[in-house]
């Protein structure tokens, strides 16, 4: 699986411009061989959480036609990071994906809110946990937002029901760089599964976002990773590597669930 991570600078509160800038990367960089994209955390208007009553999405009504657009263009499957997104009054941070059929695949609402930067006097939490589903060659993946990655309870489930990629997608700080990389590969290597960090970079007038995307296979090693700049990281994934991950330590059958507090 052929799979390409666009590490994107998001413009503060301009959605518009946003779409362009996304646009024109898939114009620059898609080729035929690439299975899957992959966006960044609120890549429709970023953290400009004062102002999302005005800006955000309507479920997703703009979003995933602009997404589907892409994936039907390029016959691509689009793990399109997360977008701000109201829904029955209330804004979430909308996490979704769409095949290259243009079909809404996924759609998962960020369960843990950043107390430091009070998402949660701006957004709702989600109440439910992320899922597997199913990409168009019948892959079952899994996709978080940012925060998330500080839980592994959240993974846990997703990785035992047979998701062989976790996805999370982040607007991920400068200053946590450490927290970042360790964390991912804690989640590769506890769960046997490959595991792909696409994080957004530059300035928003607020924070330093880290870039450094990142994918780490089931054994916990480097598959590729770019560094802060805006970026294009492709990478191959040998997916048998999951399994073979899994038969050797084999800890989903280790697991006991009944046991745990």
């Amino acid at each position: 699986m052929k799979v390409q991570i666009y590490q994107l600078p998001i413009i503060f509160g301009d959605s518009s411009k946003n779409e362009t800038h996304i646009t024109q990367w898939f114009e620059k960089n898609m080729n035929a061989e690439v299975d899957v994209v992959v966006l960044p955390e609120m890549w429709n208007n970023g953290y400009d959480l004062e102002h999302l009553n005005e800006k955000a999405d309507n479920n997703l009504g703009q979003s995933f036609s602009f997404i589907k657009h892409l994936a039907e263009k390029y016959k691509v499957d689009i793990v399109a990071g997360s977008v701000s997104n109201i829904r029955n009054y209330q804004i979430f941070n909308t996490a979704f994906s769409v095949n290259k059929s243009g079909q809404l695949i996924n759609e998962y609402d960020k369960v843990h809110l950043v107390p430091m930067l009070r998402e949660h006097e701006f957004l709702t939490a989600g109440e439910n946990v992320a899922e597997p589903f199913q990409l168009s060659d019948g892959t079952y993946v899994t996709q978080l937002i940012c925060y998330d990655l500080r839980f592994p309870e959240l993974l846990r489930y997703p990785a035992r029901s047979g998701a062989k990629i976790a996805f999370y997608v982040a607007q991920w700080p400068m200053s946590r760089l450490q927290h970042w990389h360790s964390l991912l590969k804690a989640r590769a290597i506890e769960n046997n599964m490959f595991v792909i960090g696409t994080n957004s970079t530059g300035f928003d007038g607020n924070t330093e976002y880290a870039g450094h995307s990142i994918v780490i296979n089931p054994n916990g090693d480097l598959v590729g990773e770019l560094n802060e700049s805006a970026d294009i990281l492709t990478v191959d994934l040998n997916l048998n590597e999951v399994e073979q991950q899994r038969e050797n330590i084999p800890v989903f059958k280790s697991i006991k669930l009944d046991l745990y507090k």
